[in-house]
């Protein structure tokens, strides 16, 4: 209970940390639930985003556990918003549970599930995943609580989890069922043998019937929005490119199979300091199966269980799953998903009682050397060796422990702060069912800290579904086409075709110089503009040859509010002063 409530503790230190942050302003919002947690405000009130293109794709993608979940503490009378920044707090206290408890199913030794989880914690808290509140976060405590509940054979508590994850992230059922099928393969020396328990049989067919149906509609079903994106097509597509928006095809072998965000195998965290402290401890990982073969140099090895046999199945499985991914692009969404998750845990579980194995053989040896009164000059200082094994033993606790406080930002939780909120006090006044056109990078936060909808914005532009993308390419470029023609007109039919209330504007945007900005700037919104080819060149193209675009002539009348070098324009006066 000690070693399990030490590890308790560091998670709830992790999340409070985080819980700062979320709470650390009236507008903050966790970067991926912008996506997957702003149309869900309709379950409090159900008369906003109607008629979304956005909100209804996201809507429609989310998986029905997760949409269930919160639609749960929706009718409590529970905010989706506020409900995403306190869930990571009870995920991550379940991933902890699960991951001392796993440990201990392999070596009961309640230390090694301390540095486990210390680790696993650590290494949570320098991704967003948990914190992102998305169905990712259910990831972690499901994938371990599954591996738990294999580990002891229990069937009901195993299929149940399966079930869940099928509910909540439908990727991880995928890993859950290779390690399944891997439960009937024995191991004789070199040669591999079929499972003859039948209990065994029975759970792998149980969980695999459970698998084949959760993920049966995934694959039945189709998407209003259009297929998914071939490889093919995303070669091709600029958005897929390293200047576009979901970037993945990279020249660099290293950048695109290694570490790669969405392409590559490890963590990317993992590949430079001081992060690759994780890498260490993956090392520290793999010399466990060397380890292993040494039980007379390091006797806490014969503890062991038979369900250290559950790990390099993990591996395996994972990366049987990531060449699939990548063989089928992208009908298994996303390689990385398939290794860079388990890897953590991987990393994790192996570490720590490799880590535990390796301390114990320090202290046997200290306390041989102890014993054996040598002749040579240690029997003067037998204190010697016992005292180098616990400054050792005291030296890497200090480094597990302090360690977070080496980085420059902890925990990197990827909460972002909306920092204008006249604007969004502004758009809360006007009716639920306006829609607002613009280019400008706050755009994103405007469905999440408004309930207001938008035409397009950057975080919204995922191409991975032919038909929304193919709407939201078309609007975008619609759009910037609009924004700078020197054609009243042509503003005026883009206002009428899209249904738009409020057009928001940079101040600078419209001015010649915007676009020698834009070339020259490699942030977020400028990169998304710039992939809407040929829209973006033909703009750029008019207006260094001279053309005015039409809406800096109305820009001072029209303006609504002006604010932070924003600038609100409402549509119907433009349309106005084109009749006028």
């Amino acid at each position: 209970m000690f070693w399990l409530t030490l590890s308790l503790t560091f998670a709830v230190i992790y999340s409070f940390l985080g819980l700062q942050q979320a709470f650390g302003s009236e507008y903050v919002v966790q970067d991926d639930a912008v996506q997957h947690v702003f149309w869900m405000q309709r379950f409090i009130d159900p008369q906003l985003f109607p008629n979304d293109w956005i909100a209804n794709y996201y809507q429609s993608s989310a998986p029905p556990g997760y949409t269930a979940f919160y639609r749960l503490f929706a009718t409590l009378g529970v905010d989706p918003l506020f409900f995403s920044k306190i869930l990571p707090f009870g995920l991550v206290l379940l991933t902890t549970g699960y991951c001392f408890a796993c440990v201990m199913e392999i070596l009961p030794v309640p230390a090694a599930g301390f540095i486990a989880t210390l680790l696993l914690n650590q290494n949570l808290w320098m991704k967003d995943d948990i914190a992102s509140a998305t169905p990712r976060a259910f990831l972690y405590p499901l994938f371990l609580a599954f591996l738990y509940y294999l580990m002891r054979r229990s069937v009901f508590p195993c299929l149940a989890v399966i079930a869940l994850q099928g509910l909540f992230y439908p990727q991880c059922v995928l890993i859950s069922a290779g390690v399944l099928i891997l439960q009937l393969v024995r191991w004789e020396g070199w040669r591999p043998r079929l499972c003859k328990n039948r209990r065994d049989f029975g759970l792998v067919a149980a969980g695999l019937g459970v698998a084949l149906v959760m993920m049966l509609p995934y694959v039945l079903e189709a998407s209003e929005f259009g297929p998914v994106v071939t490889g093919a097509q995303a070669r091709t597509m600029l958005e897929f490119s390293k200047e576009g928006r979901s970037d993945f095809f990279r020249e660099h072998f290293s950048k695109f199979w290694l570490w790669g965000d969405r392409s590559g195998f490890f963590p990317r965290e993992w590949q430079k300091l001081p992060h690759s402290y994780f890498l260490i401890f993956c090392g520290l990982g793999l010399l466990l199966s060397v380890l292993l073969k040494f039980p007379s140099r390091f006797p806490l090895t014969t503890q062991i269980t038979k369900g250290i046999a559950i790990l390099p199945q993990i591996l395996l499985v994972s990366t049987f799953w990531f060449f699939a991914s990548h063989a089928l692009l992208f009908k298994l969404y996303l390689p990385s998903r398939y290794t860079q998750h388990n890897l953590r845990m991987l990393m994790a579980l192996s570490a720590g009682i490799a880590v535990t194995v390796l301390l114990d053989a320090l202290f046997s040896w200290a306390q041989g050397k102890r014993e054996k009164q040598s002749k040579f000059s240690l029997h003067r200082f037998p204190f010697l060796p016992p005292l180098l094994a616990l400054s050792l033993t005291v030296l890497l606790g200090t480094t597990f422990i302090l360690y977070p406080s080496s980085l420059k930002k902890f925990p990197r939780a990827g909460y972002e702060v909306g920092k204008i909120p006249e604007l969004y006090q502004f758009f809360q006044q006007q009716p639920k069912d306006i829609t607002i056109a613009s280019l400008t990078g706050e755009t994103s936060n405007i469905p999440t800290f408004t309930k207001r909808s938008v035409l397009t914005a950057r975080e919204y532009a995922i191409p991975y579904h032919t038909r929304y993308y193919a709407e939201i390419r078309q609007r975008t470029s619609d759009l910037i086409r609009a924004q700078y023609s020197p054609d009243l007109k042509q503003v005026q039919s883009f206002i009428e075709k899209y249904g738009i209330d409020f057009w928001l504007i940079d101040a600078k945007a419209l001015k010649p110089e915007y676009f020698a900005f834009l070339d020259d700037d490699d942030s977020h919104t400028s990169i998304w503009i710039k992939q809407y080819e040929p829209a973006y060149l033909e703009a750029k193209a008019r207006v260094q040859q001279g053309a005015v675009p039409a809406l800096a002539g109305v820009t001072e009348r029209c303006s609504v509010l002006q604010t932070q070098g924003l600038v609100v324009l409402q549509a119907e006066c433009i349309v106005n002063s084109i009749k006028n």
